[in-house]
C-alpha cells in the first residue's frame, strides 16, 4: 500500500539489504507490511455494491470528512490493498467518531463470487476486512447507474449506492424494518432552491436498522426524496 509509514532504522536496514544483494532480481509486486509504532490499527468493514463492480469500505472517523481512494493493488496472495487519502489539511471536520463508507472500484482481477481479504492503509493507519463472496456478482464492465445496496459484516448495517449530483448527495432521514426481510429507507426531500453540480457521480449512504429477521435476500425500498419513488433494491450479501 502506498501510504505505509516506516521508521528510519527500517529504511536504513532496507538500504543495506539492497546494497548487499545486487545479484537478486528486483520486483515491482506490492507486498504486505507489518504494523510499526507509527501506524495505528483501525477497524474496517466492507460491502459489495453495483453488482460486484464496487465495494463500500467502512471505516471510523469524522462523519463529515470521508476518506477517498488514493490507490488499489492486488497482492500475490489475492489480497486487495486499498490506500486511503484523508481530506486536505485544514479541512473543517466534525469531531465525532462515526462509520463512513468510501467507494472503491473493484479491479477486474477480483472475483466477487469468492471470499476477499482487504488490507486498508493510509497516512499512519492500517486495517483489514473480510468480504464473503456472493454468487452472481462480477467485477469489470460498465455500471448501469442504478441504485444498489450491500450488507456490511455488522448486524443491521448496509451501504446504499446511488448515482447523481456529487454536490447534492441524498441525506438519510430514517430506516425502518417494514418486513422480515424488508427495510424502508427514507431520504430527506431537498429544498427546491438547492443548487447542485450537473455531474453523474456515485454517492454512498451508510444505513443502520434494527428488526430485520432475514438479511439474506433482503430488500431496501428507497423513498422520501424526489430522486426515489419507492425504488426496490436487493441488499447484496447476508447470512
Amino acid at each position: 500500500m502506498s501510504a505505509r509509514l516506516s521508521s528510519l532504522p527500517v529504511l536504513a536496514a532496507a538500504a543495506l539489504v539492497v546494497l548487499s544483494g545486487c545479484a537478486s532480481t528486483p520486483t515491482t509486486e506490492p507486498t504486505a507490511l507489518a504494523p510499526t509504532e507509527d501506524v495505528v490499527e483501525i477497524e474496517a468493514d466492507a460491502a459489495w455494491l453495483d453488482g460486484g463492480r464496487m465495494i463500500g469500505l467502512v471505516t471510523w472517523g469524522s462523519s463529515s470528512c470521508v476518506p477517498t481512494v488514493e490507490d488499489t493493488a492486488m497482492l500475490d496472495n489475492g489480497t486487495l490493498v486499498v490506500s486511503l487519502l484523508e481530506p486536505e489539511e485544514g479541512t473543517a471536520c466534525t469531531r465525532d467518531l462515526a462509520p463512513r463508507a468510501t467507494l472503491v472500484d473493484v479491479p477486474e482481477a477480483v472475483d466477487p463470487t469468492q471470499d476477499l481479504e482487504i488490507e486498508v492503509t493510509g497516512s499512519g493507519i492500517m486495517g483489514d476486512a473480510e468480504l464473503d463472496g456472493v454468487a452472481g456478482l462480477a467485477s469489470g464492465g460498465e455500471t448501469d447507474y442504478l441504485p444498489s445496496a450491500g450488507w456490511v459484516d455488522d448486524d443491521g448495517m448496509f451501504v446504499v449506492l446511488t448515482w447523481g449530483s456529487s454536490g447534492c448527495p441524498p441525506v438519510l432521514q430514517d430506516a425502518v424494518a417494514t418486513g422480515p426481510a424488508e427495510v424502508t429507507v427514507t431520504f430527506e426531500n431537498p429544498p427546491a432552491d438547492q443548487v447542485c453540480t450537473a455531474d453523474m457521480a456515485p454517492r454512498s449512504t451508510l444505513v443502520t436498522v434494527d428488526g430485520v429477521e432475514e438479511d439474506a435476500g433482503a430488500v431496501a425500498i428507497l423513498t422520501g426524496s424526489s430522486e426515489f419513488a419507492d425504488v426496490r433494491v436487493d441488499i447484496i450479501g447476508g447470512d
